[in-house]
């Protein structure tokens, strides 16, 4: 064989595809790239595992001591803290409080976004400037939003004066002072600030119906709650497990609102999991009960939003 021939053997065997290389060849390939590949994922997970993983598979162990954050006995307990969750009148009405917390602010505040995107999706010429406006509160900081319905709420606030200039002084109330009703103020205000935060997510979602069919069903004279219910929500059933898993678990986490606003008061009656784990933890000096009660609350959260990615996930891909 000459040394042309030779050149434009090796020319051709470069240039042939890979589905033309050995099979044995194309796995040695590939597992040297997969090999290669993750020496630039090592640093990044050490990183993660050092700084992330191991603090809280360490602190979690403080759950079943009895260490109080300060002193340097730890003694073994078992899982007595986590018992004491079950009999600690705080505790189970931290529970409560978060449970019912999330439930509400996850059913109003997607039934409220959803309808503010259903009306500014329409072609109204102000819509641009209300998806604005609506969606302005969700940008402010969680503590300004508690700071500023905090003092809209007290009894000589906005809300009472307006309600006594239209003559509606039987509604007049001190909404946080109140053990009854100071817990649904916490979830209005949380609502006021992230619905239109879901309502940017469904009108995402609405952006993406076809047209075309919609016009379709209009023709076949589906009336708008049947366009919405056979047309209209297959299509958002993406945008509407986003927007659940998103509310229920920051109501599940909620902190800073409540904190600002009441402080678990009056009494414990506006006390969640968060707000009850930083008391034990930083104010009552029972860091291993605080711990325990984290970890209570980190199971919920898994239990609950993995829960609903299937059953939405489900009811998506059946559509």
């Amino acid at each position: 064989m000459s040394s042309a021939q030779s050149q434009s053997l090796a020319v051709a065997e470069a240039a042939a595809p890979a589905s033309a290389l050995p099979r044995r060849a194309q796995k040695f390939s590939a597992r040297r790239i997969g090999a290669v590949s993750w020496w630039f994922v090592v640093p990044a997970l050490a990183f993660y595992f050092f700084v992330v993983l191991w603090p809280s598979i360490e602190g979690g162990a403080y759950a079943f001591t009895n260490w109080d954050g300060l002193s340097a006995t730890k003694d073994f307990v078992g899982l007595a803290q986590f018992q004491r969750i079950l009999t600690d009148p705080a505790g189970v009405g931290a529970v409560v409080h978060t449970l019912v917390i999330a439930v509400a602010i996850t059913l109003v505040q997607n039934l409220v976004g959803l309808l503010l995107a259903l009306g500014v999706h329409t072609k109204i010429k102000s819509r641009n400037i209300l998806r604005v406006a609506l969606f302005t509160p969700a940008v402010i900081t969680p503590v300004a939003t508690g700071y500023l319905w905090k003092y809209l709420m007290t009894p000589d606030g906005a809300i009472n004066q307006i309600l006594g200039f239209f003559g509606l002084t039987w509604l007049q109330h001190d909404w946080l002072g109140d053990s009854n009703i100071a817990l649904w103020s916490i979830v209005a205000t949380v609502v006021w600030q992230f619905a239109g935060y879901s309502m940017v997510i469904f009108l995402a979602g609405l952006q993406g119906v076809p047209e075309d069919v919609l016009e379709a069903s209009t023709l076949d004279g589906a009336g708008p709650f049947r366009r919405f219910w056979y047309v209209v929500r297959p299509e958002l059933a993406p945008a509407i497990t986003i927007n659940l898993m998103l509310s229920i678990i920051g109501g599940l986490k909620l902190f800073d609102q409540v904190w600002v606003m009441t402080s678990g008061g009056p009494g414990t009656s506006t006390d969640t999991m968060s707000t009850l784990i930083y008391k034990n933890a930083f104010q009552f000096g029972d860091f291993s009960y605080g711990i325990a009660m984290a970890l209570v609350l980190t199971v919920f959260v898994a239990i609950l939003s993995s829960a609903q990615y299937k059953l939405l996930g489900k009811q998506g891909g059946s559509k």
